[in-house]
């Protein structure tokens, strides 16, 4: 065992949900559609290949395939079960281009994409710097990067529930939005801006929430999450402690969502890796010493 998330979890759950992903996921289509609203900074350029990284049904991939025929476009994931709902989501004489791994070891060579667009995949990452590193390996110099991932008020509601009873909520870890920014900087991104938004949602109680969140693959997917919710007691007892924030006659879940653009480095530029820079040329510029 090692790291925060258990990567088989994560498999499973986003599997479960695929098959109903796109119809219950109406936060993240928001979002993904307003991510790729940003593809405009793009202006007249024309990409010739495009990855969406943890590109689920792939949606979005098929979009960027919708706006740029032409171009090459890869729907990467992690549980095979998305990548099967793809083909519903794009066109048959347009075919994308399905690859199933994680964003923490990209099965692609240096340099090789224009665009890496990635919507809500990120959170489900303990180790943010590294994974930006291959991104930044991945992309071509002034190519462009995209992304969101959710931050730490994300479901705030429901974790002061779970800690006004004396619990430690079934809540995986978010990056903040600073902890973000160091990491497109330690990655050696150029010119990165950063976003910020919250969402409510808003349900009819507790269960509606929790219902969707295993939905849509939500799961509380750490190394040392408790098996189950705990026990109807405890359950009670979180239900009661979210019901002192009702508004009416729904309860509300807030959702904080960062967004970050940035540009691939020049070329030349080093590389960067656990803050430090990598070294990069050709083999054949190695000279050899001759006995």
């Amino acid at each position: 065992m090692s790291g925060v998330f258990d990567r088989r979890q994560l498999r499973r759950a986003f599997g479960r949900a695929a098959p109903n992903y796109a119809a219950v996921a109406a936060l993240q289509r928001e979002v993904e559609t307003r991510l790729l609203e940003q593809l405009d900074y793009l202006d007249d350029r024309q990409p010739a290949r495009i990855l969406d990284l943890g590109s689920g049904p792939g949606r979005a991939a098929g979009a960027m395939k919708k706006r740029w025929p032409k171009a090459e476009v890869l729907a990467l994931d992690a549980a095979l079960p998305m990548l099967r709902e793809v083909p519903r989501h794009t066109r048959f004489w347009r075919p994308v281009k399905r690859v199933c791994a994680d964003v923490t070891a990209l099965p692609l060579a240096d340099q090789c994409a224009d665009v890496i667009f990635s919507s809500l995949c990120l959170q489900w990452v303990e180790d943010l710097p590294t994974v930006l590193a291959e991104f930044r390996r991945v992309l071509r110099p002034d190519g462009l990067l995209l992304f969101s991932t959710f931050g730490p008020g994300t479901l705030a509601e429901l974790r002061e529930a779970y800690e006004a009873v004396g619990e430690v909520p079934p809540l995986s870890p978010f990056a903040a939005i600073q902890q973000v920014g160091d990491a497109l900087l330690a990655a050696g991104f150029k010119d990165p801006v950063i976003d910020r938004d919250n969402y409510t949602l808003t349900y009819p109680d507790l269960r509606s929430l929790m219902r969707e969140l295993r939905a849509i693959g939500a799961s509380d997917a750490r190394h040392d999450r408790a098996r189950g919710l705990g026990g109807r007691r405890r359950l009670q007892q979180v239900t009661a402690a979210y019901e002192t924030q009702r508004r009416g006659e729904v309860l509300p879940s807030t959702w904080e969502v960062i967004t970050a653009q940035a540009w691939g480095p020049a070329p030349g530029a080093p590389r960067r890796s656990g803050g430090a820079d990598l070294a990069s040329f050709p083999a054949d510029r190695i000279p050899l010493r001759r006995r």
